[in-house]
């Protein structure tokens, strides 16, 4: 005889090893228990369900906090199916967030968002540029939104704001300073020429980090990754030589952008904390401020309070001015902030090919909104820098993996 297998509902008592089925709108509240059991007991008084096949049934109970009927549905394979019934694990499935179900969905939301962001902000940062060219002022205002946005998120505790001692504010003082010059300096470039000649002369970033880590830290640099690094610096020249904005003015706030930014990645290795790169972008962007000001008074203040402002004024109106000067400041703000949360959840080759599409993105998108007239040469040369940025950052995130794989090794 085949055995059976019944599933019984017990209404007084629930044994240790049963599933127990609680209400879920509140952990404190006094759960309505149901216990499932394989067997009969003929001790405690049983009801059986009469489950016959695979579709969900149904518990009803009374929810004592909601005052009201609370009815959950779980779905049961059937007796038939081999003579045992088990809970469904979509139910597991159904528990989880939506990332924690969808994390491909929401990795890829998180590039388009950063992407457009760093577009926009690159967009109407220029436009600001035609009509209030003052750069150091601009970058004031980039970082005093940013800031007024993180003290506001600190407080309603999204995130959680994290103690700084005096240690670490020794730590991160030096990032916050080569974070400030570098911002400062690519903000006077923008104002000075091409949005895409910025961006290509920034190209040669990864040039400067190889450079530094090498003759700086003292870290063996292939040959393979500084010849990569060969087509970088040649389509910039070739790029450099017959841009119709050129001016050694943007060239030159560029390259000291660049040079700035790969000590900011020096010093941001000896800063490494525990602390989550939220709240650490956000005390560098505190302290940045800090230094940002003096140059910004100093150089262009004067000017600022003689004509500056009235200029401005004068050709778009103060509300737009104000409004741009904001939504630029918040664009900033969150496009770094979305880059950071976007690297951390992805491995470091998505990381390197995510900043070469960037850079693409934003020459691309800027040609196209301005009208930026480029040589051929300019073309093939901008062209080139960004396939050997490529080349270089792949190479690059296929040894950081290799170094992964060889320190967990032993360990495994």
């Amino acid at each position: 005889m085949a055995s059976t297998t019944n599933l019984y509902l017990s209404m007084n008592k629930a044994l240790p090893t049963f599933h127990l089925l609680k209400n879920r709108l509140s952990p404190a509240s006094r759960p309505s228990c149901v216990a499932f059991t394989s067997s009969w007991d003929k001790k405690e008084a049983w009801v059986p369900l009469g489950i016959s096949s695979a579709k969900p049934f149904k518990f009803t109970g009374w929810n004592q906090n909601m005052r009201r009927r609370s009815q959950v549905e779980f779905p049961v394979a059937s007796a038939a199916d081999g003579g045992e019934i088990e809970i469904s694990e979509g139910n597991a499935e159904l528990s989880k967030s939506f990332a924690e179900r969808f994390p491909a969905l929401v990795t890829g939301f998180f590039f388009f968002m950063w992407y457009f962001l760093n577009v926009i902000f690159n967009i109407l940062n220029k436009k600001v540029y035609n009509y209030f060219p003052y750069p150091y002022f601009v970058s004031v205002i980039h970082l005093v939104v940013g800031v007024a946005y993180c003290l506001v998120s600190w407080g309603v505790g999204l995130p959680k704001r994290a103690p700084i001692d005096k240690e670490l504010l020794v730590l991160l003082t030096p990032v916050a300073f080569c974070h400030a010059l570098g911002h400062v300096m690519s903000n006077v470039s923008f104002a000075a020429v091409a949005v895409s000649f910025t961006h290509t002369i920034k190209a040669l970033e990864p040039f400067f980090n190889a450079a530094a880590s090498q003759f700086v830290l003292g870290h063996q640099i292939p040959l393979s990754l500084w010849l990569s690094l060969a087509p970088v610096v040649i389509g910039v020249s070739m790029a450099s030589l017959t841009e119709l904005s050129f001016n050694w003015t943007g060239f030159i706030s560029a390259m000291i952008s660049n040079i700035a930014f790969t000590y900011r990645s020096i010093y941001s290795k000896k800063a490494m904390t525990g602390m989550d790169s939220t709240n650490v972008y956000a005390y560098i962007s505190i302290i940045a401020l800090l230094f940002c000001l003096p140059p910004a008074i100093f150089i262009e203040g004067p000017q600022l309070m003689q004509y500056g402002f009235r200029d401005a004024i004068a050709k778009v109106g103060l509300t737009k001015l104000m409004s741009d000067l904001f939504w630029i400041g918040m664009f900033y703000h969150l496009y770094n902030q979305l880059a950071t949360n976007t690297l951390e959840r992805v491995a470091p080759l998505t990381h390197a090919v995510g900043n070469v599409l960037k850079r693409v993105f934003v020459i691309g998108f800027s040609i196209v909104v301005f009208g930026n007239r480029i040589s051929t040469q300019t073309g093939i040369g901008t062209a080139v820098a960004i396939a050997g940025v490529g080349a270089y950052s792949l190479i690059k995130a296929n040894m950081e993996e290799q170094k992964r794989k060889a320190a967990l090794g032993p360990a495994s």
